[in-house]
């Protein structure tokens, strides 16, 4: 039987990296049985008691409920081990993809990043943004070729790179893969036939997140990890969660200062 992975995401903008609402992209997997995920919730209810119907990890993030929160990452916590947390620092991906276009030459600043994110994103090449951003970074036809073969390879939007990192990484062993996903409506066509043709993957199946405990536990984690990734990219963070995330953070992300930081605590070389 092929190893059955939930999974779910955190701050998906789709291709809108810079300027949303979230500046990191999460995306957890989680191995659990439905007994165990069902067991991880009723322990989350049972020390959180609070009377909403659906818990998110907005409620594990709340100050009265640090200790939980601790618990839940922690080594006697239920994913502890278990699970696996893929980051994404929007920008630094943003700015490494305009650094391989342009060089050193031109610093990533916000303007000229934000420019950038609006040409990749268009599909009209009159589009004023175009404008915009060949006006900071050199118009020539060279750089609009470059940008066009950017624009065609659909780099942007870190969900699916997301998806096939999880399923190398679940499939390592030589089992294969069978992933459990909360729905995503945008996973379609070219999109999904990228994931299904990953050599790992048993199969596919996208649920209501309420319909599957396994999905809602991965949902937890997931927002946690997010929002403290979140904190420490923009220097508040909590030096107590941060360690308590590390051991969770694979090392194929994209999130150079978490590495840097935490290399050594996760036995990387």
């Amino acid at each position: 039987m092929p190893l059955e992975i939930a999974c779910d995401e955190s701050g998906s903008e789709g291709e809108k990296l810079i300027g949303g609402q979230t500046g990191v992209f999460a995306h957890a997997g989680v191995r659990l049985s439905v007994d165990e995920a069902a067991g991880c919730l009723a322990e989350l209810r049972r020390r959180i008691r609070s009377p909403a119907v659906e818990y998110k990890a907005n409620h594990l993030l709340r100050a009265k409920h640090r200790r939980v929160l601790e618990w839940f990452l922690g080594p006697s916590g239920p994913v502890h081990g278990r699970a696996r947390v893929y980051l994404v620092d929007k920008k630094l991906l943003l700015a490494n993809e305009l650094r391989a276009l342009v060089g050193p030459a031109i610093p990533p600043d916000d303007a000229i990043l934000a420019a950038f994110n609006d040409v990749l994103r268009t599909r009209n090449r009159r589009d004023p943004a175009a404008g915009s951003f060949f006006a900071m970074a050199g118009d020539s036809g060279e750089l609009r070729a470059k940008v066009a073969e950017v624009r065609e390879a659909k780099v942007l939007d870190p969900l699916v790179p997301a998806i096939l990192r999880a399923v190398e990484y679940w499939s390592a062993g030589g089992e294969q893969v069978f992933l459990v996903h909360d729905e995503q409506p945008s996973l379609k066509g070219e999109r999904l036939a990228r994931i299904e043709a990953s050599p790992g993957l048993a199969g596919l199946k996208f649920v209501d997140s309420r319909t599957d405990p396994r999905v809602q536990a991965a949902d937890f984690l997931v927002g946690v990890a997010r929002r403290i990734a979140e904190d420490e990219m923009n220097g508040n963070g909590d030096a107590v969660l941060t360690a308590l995330l590390a051991p969770y953070i694979d090392p194929a992300s994209r999130w150079g200062r978490f590495t840097l930081w935490h290399a050594e605590s996760l036995g990387w070389p």
